[in-house]
C-alpha cells in the first residue's frame, strides 16, 4: 500500500434481539463517461439541453440504424481500468440486455455481460483513522444509459426525455467486500476522487452522472471469514439491491436502514427476499420495486451490429503512459516531500485541483506552513464565499509569496493576515502591500528592547507578579505586541522579555 500502512477497519456490527450481525456490501457504480458524443450515436452529451434535443436517429430506435462505436469511451473505460489497477481486456464484446421501458427506444440495452473490457482491480478506501479496506473490482463494462421519464410535469400524462438515452456508461462491480455504510459511501467518494484525476468522469451525482446500486446482506460473526476462505456465498445471507443512489449520505442511511429491516426479518422468523429496492429519503426506509431479475431474464445475446472490440496492447500502453499521478501516489508524496500529516496530504489531494494549487504554493517555500495557509485560510474563505479553487482570487504564485515573507521574518502570522486579507480582496501583490501599508515586522532588537524597557517600568506590580508567576509574563508580550502595532518579531519579544525580567 504505497509507504503508508493501514489496518483493515472493523466491520459495521448491529446488535438484533437475540445476537449481533454483520454487514456485506457490494456496490455496482454507474459512471458516465467523460466524452462530447454518445457511446454508438454521434449525438451530444450536454447536460441542461432542450429536452429530445441531443438524440440520434440509432439512439431513438429508428429501424436500419446501426451503432458505430465511439473510439474515445473505449479509450476513457481503459482508462479508468489502469487507474484502478485492473486487468484490460484486449477482446471485449457487447451484449443485447432485451427488456421494455418508455425511454429504451430500442426495447434492448446494449451492454457486456460476458466479455468486459476491464476486469479485475483493486481500490484502497481510507477511513481516515488509520484504517483502510482494499475493495476488489470484479470487472467495469461499458453501456448505454436509458432515457428520462418525467411524471410530475402533469396530473395525467408521463413525459419522455431521450437526452441521456445511448449516453456512455462504465458499470464498476465490487466484490462484497465492504463492511459498513461509512465505507459504502467512502469507496464511491474514493471512486469518484480517481476518475475525477483520470478526467474519465466528472463525478456529478445531482446530474446523475454518478449513481450506485447498492447490494446489502448480513450474517452472523464469523460466517464471512467462512467465505472469504471459501468464495462459497452461501455463508452470507440474501443481498437486496437498492438503486439508483445518487447522494453519499443517502447511500448510508439506506444500507442502515436494510440491514436492519433484514435482521428484523429474519429473527422474526420469515426469510429475506432477493429483490430490487429504491429508497424514499422523507421518510427514510427502502420499499420492493421488483423482483431481482437474473441474467436469463434478460435474454442477453450477442449484438448482431457490432464486431467483437479487438484493441491492440501497444494503444493501452500508450494510455498508460500518459495517465497523471493518481491520489494514492500523490498523498504518499507530499507526506514524504513536504512532511504533511496524513489528514493534511488528505485535504490537499482530495481534488486535483487543489492538489495543483498547494504545490505551486509550497514551490521553494516551507511545505507545512504552505499547507496550513492553503487549507486553514484558504480554503476556509473560499467556502465562506462558495467559491471553488479556480474561482480563488488569490493566485497560488501570491499566496507563495506570503508564506515566504512569513518564512523569512519580514511579517508575522498575525499580520499575514492582513496581508492575505487585503491580497484577496484586491488583487494586490503581498511584498507591495507589506511595503506601502507599513506592515514589515520589527526585527531590530533596540527598537524591541525600548519598548520592553518601557513596559516593564511603567507596570512595576506586574513585574514582581510575573516574577513570582512566569506564566504571566506573555502579559508583557501582549503589551509589547500592541504597543508596536503587532510588527514586532514576537520570537524576539518573547526573549527580550524573558531576559529582562530574569526569568
Amino acid at each position: 500500500m504505497l509507504d503508508l500502512t493501514y489496518e483493515a477497519p472493523a466491520p459495521k456490527v448491529i446488535a438484533g434481539a437475540q445476537h449481533d450481525w454483520e454487514l456485506v456490501i457490494g456496490l455496482e457504480v454507474h459512471a458516465q463517461v467523460a466524452t462530447n458524443a454518445k457511446l454508438f450515436s454521434g449525438a451530444s452529451t450536454l447536460f441542461g439541453a432542450e429536452p429530445n434535443s441531443n438524440v440520434a436517429f440509432v439512439d431513438a430506435g429508428m429501424p436500419g440504424m446501426l451503432p458505430v462505436i465511439n473510439e474515445e469511451c473505449v479509450a476513457q473505460a481503459v482508462r479508468t481500468g489502469l487507474g484502478l489497477k485492473a486487468a484490460i481486456n484486449l477482446t471485449s464484446a457487447f451484449d443485447r440486455k432485451n427488456y421494455f421501458y418508455p425511454d429504451l427506444p430500442q426495447g434492448y440495452q446494449i451492454s457486456q455481460l460476458y466479455h468486459p473490457i476491464v476486469g479485475e482491480g483493486e481500490v484502497l478506501v481510507e477511513m481516515g483513522d488509520g484504517t483502510a479496506r482494499m475493495v476488489r473490482i470484479e470487472r467495469i463494462h461499458l453501456e448505454q444509459d436509458a432515457g428520462k421519464s418525467i411524471h410530475d410535469m402533469d396530473p395525467a400524462m408521463s413525459f419522455v426525455d431521450l437526452n441521456r438515452t445511448g449516453v456512455a456508461l462504465m458499470e464498476i462491480v465490487s466484490r462484497p467486500d465492504i463492511r459498513g455504510p461509512e465505507e459504502a459511501a467512502a469507496y464511491v467518494a474514493k471512486l469518484r476522487q480517481i476518475m475525477r484525476y483520470l478526467g474519465t468522469c466528472d463525478g456529478n451525482m445531482q446530474n446523475g452522472n454518478l449513481r450506485a446500486d447498492v447490494n446489502v446482506s448480513i450474517c452472523k460473526p464469523g460466517d464471512y471469514e467462512k467465505y472469504q476462505e471459501t468464495q462459497d456465498f452461501s455463508h452470507l445471507g440474501t443481498r437486496c439491491e437498492i438503486k439508483n443512489m445518487n447522494s453519499m449520505r443517502f447511500i448510508q442511511m439506506a444500507i442502515d436502514y436494510e440491514a436492519r429491516r433484514q435482521i428484523a426479518l429474519i429473527e422474526d422468523g420469515q426469510d429475506v427476499v432477493q429483490e430490487t429496492r429504491l429508497y424514499d429519503p422523507d421518510k427514510n426506509e427502502t420499499r420492493s420495486m421488483r423482483s431481482k431479475e437474473e441474467a436469463h431474464d434478460y435474454r442477453y445475446f450477442p449484438d448482431p451490429d457490432l464486431l467483437p472490440l479487438e484493441i491492440e496492447q501497444g494503444w493501452v500502453d500508450d494510455i498508460a503512459s500518459g495517465l497523471p499521478e493518481l491520489p494514492d501516489q500523490k498523498k504518499a508524496r507530499f507526506i514524504n516531500d513536504f512532511g504533511l500529516s496524513d489528514y493534511d496530504a488528505s485535504v490537499l489531494t482530495a481534488e486535483a485541483e487543489n492538489a495543483a494549487f498547494f504545490e505551486k504554493v509550497a514551490e521553494g517555500h516551507d511545505g507545512k506552513l504552505a499547507a496550513n495557509w492553503v487549507i486553514n485560510e484558504l480554503f476556509g474563505r473560499l467556502k465562506k464565499d462558495d467559491r471553488g479553487i479556480g474561482d480563488s482570487p488569490i493566485s497560488a504564485g501570491r499566496l507563495g509569496q506570503i508564506v515566504r515573507l512569513i518564512k523569512s521574518g519580514d511579517i508575522s502570522g498575525k499580520i499575514a493576515k492582513q496581508v492575505f486579507d487585503i491580497a484577496y480582496t484586491s488583487d494586490r501583490d503581498p511584498t507591495e502591500i507589506v511595503e506601502t501599508e507599513g506592515l514589515k515586522q520589527v526585527t531590530d532588537t533596540s527598537a524591541i528592547e525600548a519598548a520592553v524597557d518601557e513596559i516593564i517600568a511603567a507596570n512595576p506590580a506586574q513585574v514582581e507578579k510575573a516574577k513570582q508567576n512566569p506564566k504571566l509574563a506573555g502579559w508583557f508580550v501582549g503589551q509589547v505586541m500592541k504597543a508596536t502595532g503587532g510588527k514586532a518579531n514576537p520570537a524576539a519579544v518573547n526573549q527580550m522579555v524573558s531576559a529582562k525580567l530574569e526569568l
